[in-house]
């Protein structure tokens, strides 16, 4: 019988999802189809029981936090993170997980970036504070730098992981960031289509910074990147960590496992396909 996925959020645009997962499915001989259903806050709960009866789904913004009281379970990572993106359903009852930290991390390994040392993260929402989490439960030591009206804001998950894992991590102002890091990671929208000659660090700040990583994956080549890269460091985008966290999706859903090597390839056909959706040359 053909299995169902979908994903819900609000809005959607031209999300990703579906040819990412599409070529997962077919990666793993798995028949199965996979929508996007545009979901509205105020439908969320009507639309979750509707999901009942789908094999599995995913979340995206504004729905990661507002889901979790319509779950009937929480796995590890959800718990972990405090957010749900991925939900796998057994005897119509559903459970969350959150596959962004995973994606994060691997995306990292894929590109033989090491996860460790002194790491900066821009941003203090909620791509940044998974990816501070998943920083801290590899030991390392995180510094949190934002705008100066996000300060109080940073401070409240500064002080929530020093809870979490006993280490402190700091706080700061994206204008004071200075000195020496191993991994610099845009947590923030700054550079993401189409408002793409923004960037959260100056080529100035970067230069003493060992490796980049930038959430944001449209554009692939984000101010943030380029910049960087023409300092003769290595950066990756965002897309390795959206395509890896899909396929943790599909471990969760049915245990799917995949070579690097075809993840590889479906990064590079993802960042293609981006670029024709957005008309890009």
């Amino acid at each position: 019988m053909k299995k169902r996925f979908a994903l819900i959020g609000y809005p959607l645009g031209h999300t990703m999802s579906p040819f990412i997962h599409n070529h997962l499915f077919s990666l793993s001989n798995t028949d199965a189809t996979y929508e996007a259903l545009e979901t509205h806050p105020e439908s969320l709960k009507q639309q979750i029981e509707y999901l009942r009866s789908f094999d599995g789904f995913n979340i995206t913004i504004p729905h990661k936090e507002a889901v979790i009281p319509l779950l009937d379970s929480l796995g590890d990572s959800a718990k972990l993170y405090g957010a749900v993106n991925t939900v796998s359903q057994k005897n119509g009852l559903l459970t969350g997980h959150s596959t962004d930290a995973d994606g994060f991390s691997a995306a990292l390994k894929l590109a033989n970036i090491p996860l460790s040392g002194k790491v900066l993260i821009l941003g203090s929402g909620g791509a940044a504070r998974t990816i501070a989490t998943e920083c801290m439960r590899h030991g390392c030591e995180v510094t949190i730098a934002v705008r100066r009206s996000s300060v109080l804001k940073a401070k409240a998950l500064a002080f929530d992981l020093k809870e979490r894992f006993t280490t402190t991590a700091k706080f700061i102002c994206l204008e004071d960031v200075t000195g020496e890091y191993d991994l610099a990671v845009n947590g923030t929208p700054l550079g993401m289509y189409p408002n793409i000659e923004a960037s959260p660090l100056s080529s100035h700040q970067m230069k003493n910074i060992k490796y980049f990583f930038d959430a944001v994956y449209n554009p692939e080549d984000t101010l943030f990147i380029k910049t960087a890269q023409n300092l003769g460091k290595q950066a990756i985008s965002g897309m390795g960590m959206l395509v890896l966290q899909a396929a943790k999706a599909h471990e969760y859903w049915y245990g799917a496992k995949f070579d690097p090597e075809d993840i590889k390839r479906l990064i590079a056909l993802s960042n293609q396909e981006m670029r024709r959706l957005f008309d890009k040359k």
